[in-house]
């Protein structure tokens, strides 16, 4: 049976409507993607011992260092689909997403082999206390031993979303989450796998929500859809998308990078302050979730005005959408801030770890408004073709300031929460450059430019 799809075309209508309508499938699948390793932190906090949790902590800025290269190329990908698919161009926009689907093939294998061999290496670099090595060490072979699952379900996301439909990658990562959640009972508090069942439910649930997503673009009998037989990398439309993702592939790696200098500090602190700081990193993944799902948005709704020529519906866009993720983050961070001990109960019960949560929650969460301010600002600059900027500025804040600071910091004041202080201060300086750039250059010529 032939299957039709209905892509979300946001270069009509509300934007108001258009965009809250794109970001909220966004956001509840951001959700879903936060309850695996919620789930993962959870189950093991609860049914494994505390280094344990410590290793699972780590997770994210390690992962994120090799997956979010090949996320970012996967966000440039985006772009180049949008743009032609607003422009009504089906013969692009057919090419463009075929290649960003075996270009995703080609990162599955590399992501496997650069992981498997970087990670042990990494994490006696990040001065990974003896204790939790061991736990480490298990759970990265196996996550990294099936990353490509992990992957290819972000690859087709991606081309989805491009295309207006954010709706079924939703669907499938109910499905996925319900599946990892069971498999970590399972494989944790029932088989006592500790680390290792937890990274051996995330890759089989993510690779869950991969295969649905491939049958689903399969079914498409268009233009939009997915033929194995039309798989094919051409080398004019891979060169708009490396030109428009490796600046973001490469900010995220690098921004990893400073993050994993900030984590080896933490690291001194002990095994409480990783899990404590890990703790307050899932709650905060979660809160911001709103946030994020409208920075997500921007990137497809200004490209694909940008490609009908409707500049006007643009700029109205991106304002609606950075105000509204503003005021938003600051709702959460004075929530947060007020809850921020109860909070990170759910997922530690040692007293000396929860300090250590509290400690950073208090001095980053009313900060919140500005944090947004600059990944909503980056998705504009992304949308609109110029991703060099936002690399630029996070490279350069995130990561370059950030490790000054911290490295400096430590030597004069060597206390946790010089850490903590880190990030409101470079998120200030990110949002003042994104400002200035938003005022300076005119964003909605940036394809012809």
């Amino acid at each position: 049976m032939i299957q039709k799809k209905n892509p979300a075309n946001l270069t009509e209508g509300s934007i108001v409507r258009g965009l809250l309508g794109f970001a909220v499938p966004l956001f509840l699948g951001q959700l879903l993607q936060q309850l695996y390793n919620m789930a993962d932190a959870w189950v093991v906090g609860n049914f494994a011992e505390n280094e344990a949790f410590a290793a699972v902590s780590m997770a994210s800025h390690i992962s994120f260092l090799i997956i979010g290269f090949f996320n970012g190329i996967a966000i440039g990908g985006g772009v180049v689909i949008s743009r032609y698919f607003g422009a009504k161009n089906e013969k692009e926009t057919e090419r463009a997403i075929h290649t960003n689907f075996l270009f995703g093939i080609g990162a599955s294998v590399l992501s496997t082999i650069v992981g498997v061999l970087l990670v042990p290496r990494l994490l006696v670099w990040m001065h990974t206390p003896e204790s939790v090595m061991p736990h480490a060490l298990v759970y990265f072979r196996i996550y990294f031993g099936g990353v490509s699952t992990i992957i290819m379900y972000n690859i087709c996301m991606a081309i989805m979303r491009a295309l207006g439909d954010s709706l079924h990658p939703l669907y499938y990562l109910i499905v996925s989450s319900c599946m990892n959640v069971a498999l970590d009972l399972l494989f944790v508090a029932g088989f006592h796998w500790g680390v290792g069942g937890a990274a051996v439910a995330t890759v089989l649930s993510q690779g869950l929500s991969a295969v649905l997503c491939i049958v689903r673009m399969c079914k498409i009998k268009d233009y939009t859809g997915l033929d194995f037989r039309k798989l094919k990398i051409y080398r004019d439309v891979l060169s708009q998308v490396i030109h428009q993702g490796l600046p973001s592939g490469l900010q995220n790696s690098v921004i990893s990078i400073g993050n994993l200098v900030v984590q080896a500090n933490i690291n001194s602190f002990g095994a409480y302050a990783i899990s404590g700081h890990g703790a307050y990193s899932k709650i905060e993944g979660l809160v911001f979730l709103p946030i994020m799902s409208m920075s997500m948005a921007l990137p497809t709704f200004i490209s694909q005005n940008l490609g009908a020529g409707e500049y006007r519906r643009a700029k109205k866009g991106a304002f609606f959408g950075i105000m509204s993720g503003m005021v938003m983050a600051e709702l959460v961070g004075l929530v947060l801030y007020a809850g921020c001990g109860q909070a990170l109960q759910l997922f530690v019960d040692t007293p000396e770890a929860i300090r250590f949560g509290m400690i950073h929650g208090h001095t980053v969460a009313l900060f919140f408004f500005l944090l947004a301010f600059s990944h909503c600002a980056a998705g504009v600059m992304r949308g609109c073709g110029k991703a060099m900027i936002p690399m630029a500025v996070m490279l350069a804040s995130w990561c370059g300031i950030r490790i000054v600071y911290v490295t400096a910091a430590l030597k004069v004041v060597n206390e946790f929460q010089m850490i903590s202080w880190a990030y409101p201060l470079t998120w200030t300086i990110s949002s003042g450059a994104f400002l200035y750039y938003m005022k300076k250059i005119d964003w909605t010529r940036g394809f012809e430019s």
